[in-house]
């Protein structure tokens, strides 16, 4: 270690856990003791942590951790540096930063590699920068990178207030695309509309392909971030112009699609997936050094700014996790310990 003592830290730390899987109910508070670095990673005393979906379908035992993964919840961060392991240069103790992690983010103390770990934009606050590091780096990799999504194409984003639903709207009005998206009510929609997308679709009331092929006069559209799945897939494919990417992101709706690959060997289309949490240390690091030279600056602009629903103190976990579940909230939860 450099630079800070352990000494300073407690032995013990509170974290948020579960005694049996189940319902948001089952979470509770416990104590663990506190984690120490490896040589290229870092302690932070989290300020906050972001609730995501995962988090949920962990709590429940329907989501297996990768390996050498954290028994505790959380896939992000942000706070202060405690300590850092000896191979590590960029970061020091006192600095603050918000971090993807693979687990371990729902606890008063966690680790992260130094890689994973980013600046806080200019004028986002500590506690705010916590929602960032896992809904902007998986909409950098998949829609951006993998999807090459340009200025001037036109993206569809299924669950636009989501908190992958909002950063795919903001990063591709950055960048200069045009954006539908999705969402179930009026109040939803408006959030849409507030968020820079320049159609939003009612997906309770509308149908979204007769929409975006009216809008687009027939053409569809040249890429779809998804986070349904099931029986919106063969309809997305239909939607795809020549050209097109499908990013599956999520399958909430299903796994199994009746699809016509005949728009895929026609049209030239491109589907796809990805994972974000399984992925190498190397890749989530290049991922966040992409953030922090390409997306970061539109924070500091204002072009891009966080969007926080609520935060709740650890002692309230459970009333995070039920509002998470109940699709209510309009971009990030967040947790404090």
């Amino acid at each position: 270690m450099k630079e800070k003592s352990i000494q300073f830290l407690p032995n013990k730390m509170r974290f948020i856990g579960l005694t049996t899987p189940g319902g948001p109910n089952n979470l509770s508070i416990m104590a663990a003791p506190t984690p120490l670095p490896k040589d290229n990673e870092l302690l932070i005393r989290v300020h906050a942590s972001g609730v995501n979906g995962a988090d949920l379908r962990e709590r429940e035992g329907r989501y297996p951790v990768p390996a050498g993964a954290p028994d505790i919840m959380g896939l992000e961060v942000s706070g202060e540096v405690m300590v850092v392991g000896k191979s590590c240069k960029r970061f020091k103790p006192g600095d603050f930063v918000c971090a993807l992690l693979v687990g371990g983010g729902y606890a008063e103390y966690a680790i992260a590699p130094e890689g994973q770990c980013m600046t806080i934009p200019d004028g986002v606050s500590v506690v705010d920068a916590a929602g960032l590091p896992e809904v902007f780096c998986t909409v950098w990799t998949n829609m951006m990178d993998r999807c090459q999504l340009k200025s001037g194409e036109t993206v569809l984003v299924q669950g636009g207030t989501s908190g992958v639903g909002f950063a795919a709207i903001k990063v591709a009005k950055a960048f200069g695309a045009n954006v539908f998206a999705t969402a179930r009510n009026r109040e939803k929609c408006a959030a849409i509309l507030r968020f820079g997308a320049d159609w939003a679709i009612n997906y309770r009331t509308e149908d979204f392909a007769d929409i975006v092929q009216t809008r687009t006069n027939g053409r569809g559209v040249d890429v779809i971030v998804d986070i349904i799945g099931g029986d919106y897939l063969p309809k997305e494919v239909a939607l795809l112009a020549h050209g097109g990417r499908l990013m599956i992101i999520n399958l909430r709706g299903g796994k199994l699609a009746e699809i016509d690959f005949g728009h895929v060997h026609s049209k030239h289309l491109t589907i796809t997936g990805s994972r974000l949490r399984p992925r190498s240390i190397a890749e989530k690091s290049e991922i966040c050094r992409s953030l922090e030279t390409h997306v970061w600056p539109k924070f500091t602009d204002g072009i891009i700014t966080p969007e926080t629903h609520a935060v709740y103190s650890f002692a309230n976990a459970s009333e995070a996790h039920k509002l998470m579940e109940s699709s209510n909230h309009i971009g990030k939860i967040l947790l404090t310990p």
